[in-house]
């Protein structure tokens, strides 16, 4: 393992030459590398962003879906739906962010990583359970944080705060319950107090 890992800039060619014309773009940003492909390339990018000589990402460290709907108050003007994976070389002591958009902001799919890094299994349950992105080729693709009768994803932007339906144990019936949600919407406002002698009257 190296003691010291290179320059941002020089992973950033690094990983341009070895993606080529699979990488949408290779950029640094904070010190990081940030790496966009497109749907179709993303599982044979990911592979050799593991095996190429000058990456070595052996590990999947994190991976995370996205919902752009609302990204820069709407500005955004690629597709909804994203997964964002960060990757690291624990042998060349590197990371790199790998970005991609799913092609359908309807049904969003991306290729599962889970024959590349078996850590994605959990991430990507997690993603589809949250913002329903679909990881083709994943074996066990089930809901990981909301319960089995959950109804919609709710990490979407479009997905309302207080949800559509609460459970509840019913002690008549002796079982869980589903009914619609009891919490009324409201708006909290701060309230403003002004004080003549705030901060002890000094002037």
């Amino acid at each position: 393992m190296t003691d010291f890992a290179i320059s941002p800039e020089v992973l950033r060619a690094t990983v341009a030459e070895t993606l080529g014309a699979k990488a949408k773009s290779v950029t640094v940003a904070l010190d990081e590398v940030n790496v966009v492909v497109g749907a179709a390339d993303y599982l044979e990018a990911a592979l050799l962003l593991r095996d190429a000589p000058g990456c070595r990402f052996e590990q999947l460290i994190d991976l995370c879906g996205m919902d752009y709907s609302d990204y820069r108050d709407g500005e955004w003007q690629g597709g909804r739906y994203g997964v964002v994976s960060h990757l690291l070389s624990v042998s060349l002591n590197q990371r790199v962010r790998l970005t991609v958009l799913a092609s359908s902001d309807d049904f969003p799919v991306v290729d599962s990583l889970q024959s590349v890094w078996n850590s994605a299994t959990w991430f990507e349950r997690e993603a589809f359970d949250l913002y329903g992105i679909v990881f083709e080729g994943h074996d066990d693709l089930r809901r990981l944080l909301t319960d089995y009768g959950f109804i919609g994803h709710p990490f979407r932007k479009d997905f309302p705060v207080s949800g559509h339906v609460e459970m509840r144990y019913d002690e008549e019936q002796k079982r869980v319950v589903y009914q619609p949600v009891s919490i009324e919407p409201r708006e909290i406002t701060p309230r403003v107090i002004r004080e003549d002698n705030y901060g002890g009257g000094l002037h």
